[in-house]
């Protein structure tokens, strides 16, 4: 899971291009000077490369995973890949692993936030937790654990604590299945865990899972579709929602 910068490969090919520019000046086919020979790095560059690799690795990851296998991260907004990233239409902005899982749970943000409940309303100090630092995980395989790999988000932990049922009417209980059902069961509701924590939303399939890419790509074409996702008016008590909602129980 750890980027791992500049290989053997990469040292073996700057050699074969370092043979193969000598063989060529030989022949006199590199007197062109259209095309230029490839320059292999200087060991004192290779040295200082191979150093901010290893810098940039030690700065940011941890080498463990969350429960669900993604990598936790010691910083925000420091190069890696957990980032700041707006809420649009709710003014908020959440930490969360950029890219595909940003889409994912920002839909899903949104959805409770036009559906469930308004978030962000004046005076409400916390209405969204993503990322959290993985020194403050109590253990690694608790779901909220995912939030150190920016894989999860908790809306509204100050109403919503773990442990506790009840935050939710039956109605709004249909509308969070319907937004699962919309991520097609790769987020995951803790409210329908063993130890419930009803704030809590979090991506349940591994890193490379080709679910993960397919439905990220749905939901951004929602958004480019008018009448078609977060923000939309929807009947979540009609009959073939309920049944695709009943699906990802």
């Amino acid at each position: 899971m750890s980027p791992t910068g500049i290989t053997r490969r990469h040292t073996l090919t700057a050699a074969v291009g370092v043979t193969t520019a000598t063989s060529l000046a030989s022949t006199g086919l590199l007197a062109a000077p259209a095309i230029a020979a490839p320059q292999p790095l200087k060991n004192d560059e290779l040295k200082e490369a191979l150093r901010r690799v290893e810098a940039r690795r030690r700065r940011l990851l941890t080498d463990r995973p969350s429960a669900n296998q993604w990598e936790m991260e010691k910083v925000a907004d420091a190069g890696g890949d957990i980032t700041s990233r707006p809420v649009p239409g709710t003014g908020l902005n959440v930490s969360v692993r950029k890219g595909d899982t940003a889409t994912v749970l920002v839909h899903v943000i949104r959805r409770f936030h036009y559906e469930i409940a308004t978030l962000g309303l004046h005076g409400e100090p916390n209405p969204i937790e993503g990322w959290m630092a993985p020194s403050t995980v109590r253990d690694s395989q608790l779901p909220e654990a995912n939030r150190a790999s920016g894989t999860a988000i908790v809306i509204r932990p100050d109403f919503y604590p773990p442990g506790v049922r009840g935050g939710f009417t039956p109605g709004q209980h249909q509308i969070i299945r319907d937004i699962i059902a919309d991520t097609e069961g790769i987020v995951r509701w803790g409210g329908e865990d063993r130890r419930p924590y009803e704030g809590l939303f979090y991506l349940t399939v591994p890193p490379g899972d080709a679910r993960l890419k397919r439905v990220a790509a749905k939901i951004r074409a929602w958004g480019e579709t008018p009448g078609a996702g977060a923000g939309v008016v929807l009947d979540v008590t009609e009959p073939s929602r309920r049944r695709r909602a009943a699906r990802y129980r």
